[in-house]
């Protein structure tokens, strides 16, 4: 029973990593900008420049998505701002509110669109998989080896930035997911209904498999974005507290 949810499992476990370290580096990176130009304009600025392509395909996914549905559109910008609550909003899309199923799509745009950039940057570009499947294996020796012919893969620089990016802008924020809970109850009341009505033995059988398939192909995707982010998470630690160090400046 358990082996055969076990993609939920990792599904979980490896979102919770890249939702950590996604706000870790963010808050770093900024950290680092502002104290070496010491102007928040500044820092906001070279922040989205370099977040751009992710920032544009999050928004450019609302937008496309919006419109197949046929839901109506209003602004488009990925200039960043401040919000009221004193975040910094890095782009948006106006979209009218419709009905649950097609303000959850549009919602999840990012997440569909940017997980499938990032696994084509990270298994058809970089054959990142190879790498996770002889790790998977414990060939250590094997997998630092592959590891140090990386940076040699063909465009290596633009497709491991692009999966970078891509992957750390790719989340759903708040608002985009306000439908999901209305969503998610009306299909939790579905599968009671259907679980009451005898159909629970053919759901597992039938629809288990698939969904902990997709599951356990998501995970991986997610550990990738993760594992991105730990990587370069850790030069922008060590240069804040240096500049820490050296300026007598912090960023909390």
């Amino acid at each position: 029973m358990l082996t055969q949810f076990n993609g939920l499992l990792w599904f979980i476990l490896m979102l919770l990593p890249l939702v950590f370290l996604q706000r870790l580096l963010h808050r770093e990176i900024q950290a680092v900008i502002l104290i070496a130009t010491r102007n928040p304009a500044l820092t906001v600025g070279l922040f989205s420049i370099l977040f751009f392509p992710g920032v544009f395909l999050h928004e450019l996914s609302h937008f496309l998505v919006a419109k197949v549905l046929g839901v109506q559109t209003g602004g488009f910008s990925v200039i960043p701002h401040s919000t009221a609550e004193g975040r910094l909003q890095l782009g948006f899309v106006e979209t009218e509110r419709s009905d649950p199923v097609r303000d959850s799509l549009i919602g999840a745009a990012p997440l569909i669109m940017g997980s499938l950039l990032v696994a084509y940057a990270g298994i058809n570009r970089l054959q990142l998989h190879t790498l996770w499947d002889v790790l998977r294996n414990g060939q250590f020796e094997l997998f630092w080896l592959g590891l140090s012919y990386l940076p040699k893969v063909k465009d290596f620089p633009l497709w491991f930035y692009l999966a970078f990016t891509v992957s750390s802008t790719m989340m759903p924020s708040e608002s985009d997911r306000h439908a999901w809970a209305p969503l998610g109850l009306w299909i939790g009341i579905l599968i009671g209904l259907a679980v009451l009505a005898g159909a629970g033995p053919w759901m597992l059988e039938t629809l288990g498999p698939p969904l902990n398939e997709f599951l356990r192909s998501v995970a991986i995707l997610f550990g990738l974005s993760a594992a991105l982010h730990a990587l370069i998470s850790l030069p922008f630690m060590l240069l804040h507290r240096v500049l820490t160090r050296l300026t007598g400046l912090d960023v909390r």
